[in-house]
């Protein structure tokens, strides 16, 4: 048979108890054990740490002792949990790149900026570092409550006296439930700067404050970029600050290297160098030859070699935006005020300590004042009892004991038992003038004191002066330089910042196909060459355009119909030599029956200069160049189109240029374009040459000193002839001879202003290239034909033609 249960059983709703027990379990976290107090800085096992160590009397004077005691004193006396808990924790006070001013002095292996783990606690050692003491000054004052520990065998403190302002000066991190806190660490002279602005100028701002204090400072150093993170984290309680590695681009041998010497706070150097070695086997970032770890005992430094035409700028970027060499400190300045959790400002927290200072100095004075009062009052009797010595003598010879003559002096001269005590414990030599003098040397230092303590204690402005004073103290003692520097956020990285600068080529076909190739990737030829095959184009596709560029200039592509759409050359995929590219419509929005006729590229928009269009019926327009600054992918009007015509040339000029007009049958005009006004992109144009019959433009070059005039036919011939046998002409005019057209010649297809040094690059419909020097291109005159430069199949012919 079950027996009866005993007690009250209460009903409760299962929903109650786990809400009101996972309250009681996140307020045990916040408060005793994730969170800083804003007065010390300090969660409870690192509070524990340092006073365990302090009733130690592991000072900084005395030798280090092992941190396994330090570990065992604190588990047995105070922290009930485990020791790898508690050994981390001292671990992180004694690393300097963790804390920006170490509370434990740390001998032995105390782990690395590698990740590297401390040695095991039975082999390292510990002992409170000169800072530390002043986060335990006065604590035998009765300067701080002492609680129960956990068993209610001893006391420990609910704080500590800190006369730093440790929250500020070495931060905080820590994840509660629900809340976290991560609280930069500062340069201990700005924040005691910024304390004494506040007790000079309570009614200081924010931007007063931060004349003082300039930001955060990471005991690793580095760069923080901008200000603005800085100013929200310092204004609300939260920001984003943006910590950069400090690194260095220097020349050794004429090859360039990158030099790192700080890294951002919290970054694990070993795990960053294999970042950068990963991200180099991947080919996404290219140009490093070499990675090499030189850090040694005196400091850090990490050595990127590069290759002799890498672009060091470039890489760096590219690694700020890769790796772990460009941080975001999230700031989230969270502490227990009065035992409850609150987001404050850094006015707030700075005043919070301003507030427990004042109380620390004020339960100190108290304290010595009642040491004093005490004293004064023992000595008192003394000074009572030397007054009457032969009197307390007698009364003293005729008590029958000890009790009765404490009474006979207390009746008989209004003594305390105290003063009655003291005056039985004097020993005689106190009786000799030179004590007697002493004593009232005592009595009056005394009352000087008890004097200075009641008016310190009965005013705020003299309490506020003491802690001015002993935080200068501490100031001179301990503050030293800034080890981050704070730098002007820079111009938002575009993409062009992570892409190297380097001369490529850029064809485009007839079907709409467009690729980006290095130009090393194709080599010179001698003239007569069968060439190379560029790229492999679909049945009855054939490159039309090509040019020579950079990564980083515009690309404008004009279409028959009058428009033209902007790229950024890097924007163009790069592809090998054989393949066909990517289709233009994937990058642009090209309408259908649209083509591309002209390609030129540009630099910048903001120059002052042209852009002169030709249109296959002889029409040219100038336009200034800024007109066509646009992102729009649907492309713009860049003229406007007489019916049946279509834009087949695009130069870039200065407003004085000379420009030449080539047409199908052979014929050149050359005439200056200051005869053409400027014009609105959407207008029509004027006159450029006057055709006759069935000819058209095939092309347009601008006019260059000491140059000559090269002409290729479709079926490869090209001659070059000095540019002063074309005498100028007024605009449109039917031109001159400058190329004999047959049969074996083809039309002419390309002319282009040519110097001796000098290339050209020839493209065929069938996709074929040659790269040939200008120089073994006979000069001849303008009536005849020209030489082979390239031999063609019978059904090839050459589309393109571009100058390097």
């Amino acid at each position: 048979m079950l027996a009866e249960p005993t007690g009250l059983i209460l009903p409760v709703r299962i929903e109650e108890e786990m809400k009101r027990s996972y309250i009681d379990y996140a307020m045990s976290v916040i408060v005793g054990r994730a969170l800083p107090d804003v007065r010390d800085g300090l969660k409870p096992v690192h509070r524990r740490i340092l006073y365990a160590m302090y009733e130690a009397n592991m000072t900084p004077d005395k030798p280090y002792k092992k941190s396994a005691r330090v570990v065992g004193d604190v588990l047995a006396r105070y922290h009930p949990h485990g020791d790898a808990a508690v050994y981390e924790s001292m671990v992180r006070l004694a690393q300097d790149f963790a804390s920006r001013y170490p509370l434990v002095d740390g001998q032995g292996n105390f782990g690395s900026l590698d990740g590297d783990s401390p040695a095991a606690m039975r082999y390292t050692e510990a002992r409170l570092s000169s800072l530390a003491m002043a986060m335990l000054q006065d604590i035998e004052k009765d300067t701080v409550d002492f609680i129960p520990n956990y068993d209610g065998t001893l006391k420990e403190p609910v704080v500590l006296p800190a006369r730093i302002p440790n929250l500020l000066i070495n931060g905080s991190a820590g994840i509660a439930v629900g809340m976290a806190t991560n609280i930069p660490p500062h340069n201990l002279g700005e924040i005691i700067d910024a304390l004494v602005l506040l007790i000079d100028q309570p009614g200081a701002g924010l931007k007063e404050i931060l004349n003082v204090v300039k930001g955060p400072d990471f005991p690793t150093g580095g760069l923080i970029i901008g200000r603005e993170g800085i100013r929200n984290a310092y204004r609300t309680g939260r920001g984003t600050i943006k910590i950069r590695a400090r690194a260095e681009i220097e020349q050794v041998g004429g090859k360039s290297q990158i030099v790192i010497t700080e890294v951002p706070y919290q970054v694990n150097k070993a795990r960053l160098i294999e970042t950068i070695a990963e991200l180099v086997r991947e080919k996404k970032i290219e140009g490093i030859t070499d990675l090499r770890d030189e850090s040694d005992r005196t400091g850090l430094r990490v050595v990127i070699e590069l290759k002799k035409d890498a672009q060091p700028k470039v890489i760096l970027n590219q690694l700020y935006k890769h790796t772990q060499m460009q941080e975001n400190f999230g700031v989230i300045m969270l502490a227990l005020v009065d035992g409850r959790p609150q987001i404050l400002n850094l006015k707030e927290m700075l005043e919070h300590y301003l507030k427990h200072q004042k109380e620390i100095v004020t339960r100190r004075s108290r304290y010595l004042l009642n040491q004093a009062e005490a004293r004064a009052h023992i000595v008192e009797g003394l000074r009572i009892a030397l007054k009457f010595l032969d009197a307390v003598i007698q009364t003293i010879r005729r008590s029958p004991d000890v009790e009765a003559a404490r009474r006979a002096l207390m009746d008989k001269f209004s003594l305390s038992e105290k003063q009655a005590q003291a005056i039985l414990d004097m020993r005689l030599q106190r009786l000799t003038a030179l004590e007697r003098e002493k004593l009232e040397e005592e009595y009056r230092e005394l009352m000087e004191k008890i004097s200075y303590f009641k008016e310190v204690l009965a005013d705020e402005s003299k309490v506020l002066a003491i802690v001015r004073e002993e935080l200068l103290e501490i100031k001179a003692k301990f503050a030293d330089p800034r080890r981050t520097q704070i730098v002007d956020e820079e111009e938002p990285l575009e993409a062009e910042d992570f892409i190297p600068r380097e001369e490529v080529v850029i064809t485009v076909t007839h079907r709409g196909y467009i690729k980006r190739l290095p130009l090393d990737t194709y080599r010179s030829q001698r003239r007569g060459g069968r060439g190379i095959q560029a790229l492999t184009t679909r049945e009855e596709d054939f490159v039309e355009h090509l040019t020579v560029t950079t990564t980083h200039h515009y690309l404008l592509l004009f279409t028959n119909q009058g428009k033209v759409y902007r790229l950024k050359a890097f924007d163009v995929p790069e592809a090998n030599r054989q393949a066909r590219g990517t289709a233009l419509v994937n990058l642009i929005y090209i309408n259908q029956g649209e083509r591309i006729t002209a390609l030129i590229s540009v630099e910048s928009f903001e120059e002052e200069a042209y852009l002169f269009l030709a249109t296959r019926q002889g029409t040219v327009k100038k336009t200034p160049l800024r007109e066509y600054n646009t992102s729009r992918r649907d492309g713009i009007i860049a003229l406007n189109l007489d019916e049946g015509d279509e834009l087949i040339g695009v130069e870039l000029t200065r407003g004085k240029d000379e420009i030449i007009l080539g047409t199908r049958q052979g014929k050149v005009i050359r005439f200056s374009e200051e005869e053409v006004r400027p014009m609105g992109r959407a207008t029509r144009g004027v006159r450029g040459i006057a055709l006759e019959g069935e000819d058209e433009v095939v092309g347009m070059v601008k006019v260059k000193p000491f140059a000559d005039l090269v002409l290729v036919s479709e079926r490869g011939f090209g001659k070059r002839t000095p540019l002063e046998e074309y005498r100028g002409q007024g605009r449109a005019g039917k031109g001159l001879l400058a190329l004999k057209v047959s049969e074996k010649t083809g039309p002419l297809v390309a002319l282009a202003v040519v110097r001796e040094e000098d290339e050209l690059m020839l493209i065929t419909a069938e996709g074929l290239l040659i790269r040939l020097s200008v120089e073994d291109i006979p000069r001849q005159g303008r009536y005849t034909r020209g030489v082979t430069l390239m031999r063609l199949e019978e059904k090839d012919k050459v589309m393109a033609v571009a100058r390097l």
